[in-house]
């Protein structure tokens, strides 16, 4: 029982990126019906604005420190962070060792930016190109993205380590009436997993319940009608996009302490995020969000060491096999629409 608690937590972990992503990649294609391969770059580059204010906030200027000295009795020079001399020693290093939670407030901006940019530069030309187009010229976007960010970050992973308070980790299972230390489970991860709910309640809630997202949820519906009533859908639907790069780039912000970030973060993600979509149904925002969650648990319980000893490698193709299944029993996925990418 230990084994399958554990399974399901590491599986909400994963399952919580998926959704994520997926979530946004469903609000793209649901409100502008552009396929678009560029949004693991999207995970890419918020986790990256975790790296870059980390940095930030780690620029340092020298001091001479009178009460060290090196091996020839001179005082000692010692770099001292900027955040330091602003707001004290304590509370700068505090900010520093805040970085990952600060990013998120660095990273809101900097994706509406991206994701606005994008859409208005590029992706609008191709609203009305086959999704084979899209797809290409998308693809071709990650690429590029991904290479500027291996030129200014260079190819190696970089470690960005989530709070001291949240280092350690959590007796779970003591939490659940199981003998102590029976469960643990890093405090980090049950941290993501709340966030990645928060976010996606969010999401919902704004397309539910404000005047924004019923009209948003009107021009998926039925774009025409809605353009005649003299809304301007598209700039409705820019904002979306908008939107949708957010919700990609806090995913990869907060992922930051469980995967050092790297330039081929968002390609490893990229096509788990479009089989998630998939399976859930083209379209379909709770489908996404719900094939993440059980796709996550699934791959979670295909790599213990006692599956993997049955059928080896099953952990790498898990995914795609039940992707396969229930697109051969439910051609539409899980929740998908009539209609959806059909014509």
């Amino acid at each position: 029982m230990e084994a399958i608690i554990l399974q399901i937590l590491n599986g909400l972990d994963k399952g919580s990126a998926y959704a994520l992503i997926a979530l946004g990649l469903t609000l793209i294609f649901g409100t502008l019906g552009v396929v678009n391969f560029a949004h693991g770059a999207l995970f890419m580059i918020g986790a990256f604005c975790a790296v870059t204010l980390q940095r930030i906030l780690s620029l340092s200027y020298e001091v001479v420190d009178d009460t060290r000295t090196d091996f020839l009795g001179n005082p000692l020079k010692v770099d001292v962070p900027y955040v330091n001399g602003w707001f004290g020693p304590e509370m700068g290093q505090t900010i520093i060792e805040w970085s990952v939670p600060l990013a998120i407030l660095f990273a809101i901006p900097v994706m509406m930016f991206v994701g606005y940019a994008m859409e208005r530069g590029l992706i609008k030309h191709f609203y009305k190109r086959p999704h084979a187009d899209q797809i290409l010229v998308t693809f071709g976007l990650a690429i590029v993205l991904q290479e500027v960010i291996k030129a200014f970050y260079g190819a190696n992973p970089i470690p960005t380590p989530a709070p001291p308070a949240f280092t350690g980790s959590f007796d779970f299972g003591a939490l659940i009436g199981f003998d102590p230390n029976q469960i643990i489970y890093p405090y980090w991860r049950l941290i993501y997993f709340t966030f990645a709910a928060f976010v996606i309640t969010a999401v919902f809630a704004f397309l539910q319940f404000t005047t924004f997202g019923m009209v948003v949820r009107a021009g998926m519906a039925d774009r025409e009608t809605v353009g005649l009533l003299g809304i301007d859908i598209d700039k409705r639907f820019t904002m979306m996009f908008a939107i949708a790069a957010v919700v990609a780039g806090l995913a990869g912000v907060m992922y930051t302490p469980i995967n050092s970030p790297n330039y081929h973060m968002g390609m490893d993600f990229l096509v788990l995020s479009f089989v998630v979509v998939v399976v859930g149904g083209m379209g379909s925002l709770p489908g996404a969000v719900l094939a993440g969650f059980v796709l996550g648990i699934l791959e979670s319980f295909a790599s213990m060491a006692e599956v993997i000893d049955i059928i080896p490698g099953i952990n790498q193709i898990i995914i795609y096999l039940v992707a396969i299944i229930i697109l051969l029993t439910r051609p539409r996925g899980l929740m998908g629409r009539r209609g959806v990418m059909e014509d």
